[in-house]
């Protein structure tokens, strides 16, 4: 009787497949790409940029109340479109359920300015707290350069 010999060894594969690994990236690319423009909230809107903006971020979380208006007058609570009339009752009932009074309000650049203006004072008049107005961060190509010590100093009058 003969001893047998295993020779699995030499039977594996050392190599990485990296077919299934790339199929898979594909289809989480795919997703990402679906689902991401349907992240954000309300309605779209071509917000006013500012060089200085101030960081507001109780605006990205779920429950902030979120008032929209659009270039062509629509205002949108939420994902909800609602009329001038509306606004100050659909804010109070939003509210309610809060302890933190904040409203933001995201406007449209090309909004018209007496509609922006009559939404703001309809959400004021809901008993907001505090009133928010979002703006993007203007995406200038280069910082202003810091004052340098020339400006600085004064110059004294010559007699």
């Amino acid at each position: 009787m003969g001893i047998a010999k295993r020779d699995e060894g030499s039977k594996v594969n050392s190599n990485i497949n990296v077919t299934p690994m790339v199929d898979v990236m594909l289809v989480l690319l795919i997703i990402f790409m679906v689902v991401t423009p349907m992240l954000q909230k309300g309605a779209s809107v071509d917000m006013a940029k500012a060089d200085n903006p101030i960081a507001m971020q109780d605006a990205d979380k779920e429950d902030a109340v979120i008032v929209a208006v659009q270039r062509d007058g629509a205002i949108y609570l939420g994902n909800d479109r609602i009329t001038m009339d509306q606004i100050t009752n659909k804010v109070k009932d939003k509210l309610e359920r809060k302890a933190d009074k904040k409203v933001y309000v995201r406007a449209d650049a090309h909004a018209k300015y007496g509609v922006v203006v009559d939404v703001v004072d309809n959400v004021r008049s809901a008993g907001v707290d505090q009133l928010g107005l979002l703006t993007e961060q203007n995406k200038s190509t280069t910082p202003p350069p810091p004052p340098s010590d020339a400006t600085k100093k004064k110059t004294e009058p010559t007699t």
